[in-house]
């Protein structure tokens, strides 16, 4: 740490030797600004392991930054990401801990992680998933996401989640309509009530959402206590043992080691 700190300051005089107009250099004569710039590679030289040490210690603060710029914006809209009536929800409605999940039907990733995340909320017992349908794979991914709210509002959304993440390859619009109805839903339905404003406004909502907390990609995560506190984003196929980790990390309001 003190090379670090060390090595950042003389990297630092030689870049206000750089950067500083010429007139304000007029304190350095020539021989002065080669003697800072000699020390710098010397240093740098005799222990080249400090510029690994300062490009970690540069992405800890990077990713500190960032971690504090996502709490304030899920904090800004957190009614929004955990609290939308419009919601479809699993798990415990009233639990502890709250897990929301960006996705998009014809992410394979999305595929992957649904049994592990809902499993682990059934097996902890206190907590809340709430999905928000993020469709931007694809024309098809849309079409499976109106499809999947209009179930929301015939009271069948499980089933037709579930129907259409445990399908292995790409949905087009046939194969939709087909693992829905396979799913017990009345295709015609569906089709009548897919096309609803309040649907395609949710939709949007979910996407303007996501971009507003810097979510670009699926599966992604928002996680944080019942009360908003100890918020934090995630993305990617995570394992079940680390949503383990995540929800009892939240409760106690820790940081979280080994998922993105």
């Amino acid at each position: 740490m003190i090379r670090t700190t060390f090595v950042a300051a003389l990297l630092a005089s030689a870049a206000t030797l750089a950067s500083v107009p010429a007139q304000a250099q007029e304190t350095f004569d020539a021989k002065q600004t080669e003697a800072v710039r000699k020390i710098v590679r010397d240093y740098l030289m005799e222990h080249p392991e400090v510029i690994g040490e300062a490009i970690e210690a540069l992405r800890e603060k990077m990713r500190a930054q960032a971690e504090n710029e996502a709490k304030k914006a899920i904090e800004s809209r957190k009614d929004e990401i955990f609290a939308d009536a419009n919601d479809p929800v699993a798990g415990n409605a009233k639990g502890d801990v709250v897990i929301v999940e960006f996705f998009d039907y014809n992410c394979p990733y999305c595929k992957v992680v649904m049994d592990p995340m809902l499993e682990a909320a059934k097996a902890d017992g206190k907590v809340k998933v709430v999905f928000k349908d993020m469709p931007i794979l694809s024309e098809d991914s849309l079409t499976a996401a109106r499809v999947a709210l209009a179930a929301k509002k015939l009271g069948k959304y499980e089933e037709a989640h579930r129907a259409l993440m445990k399908f292995r390859g790409k949905l087009d619009e046939k194969t939709i309509f087909r693992l829905v109805g396979e799913a017990g839903l009345n295709v015609d339905q569906v089709k009548k009530e897919m096309m609803a404003p309040e649907i395609e406004k949710q939709i949007k909502k979910n996407i303007e959402l996501a971009h507003a907390l810097d979510i670009t990609s699926t599966p992604s995560f928002v996680v944080a206590g019942a009360d908003g506190k100890a918020a934090r984003t995630l993305s990617g196929a995570i394992e079940g043992q680390v949503f383990k980790q995540l929800f009892d990390i939240t409760r106690k309001g820790g940081r979280l080691t080994g998922a993105n």
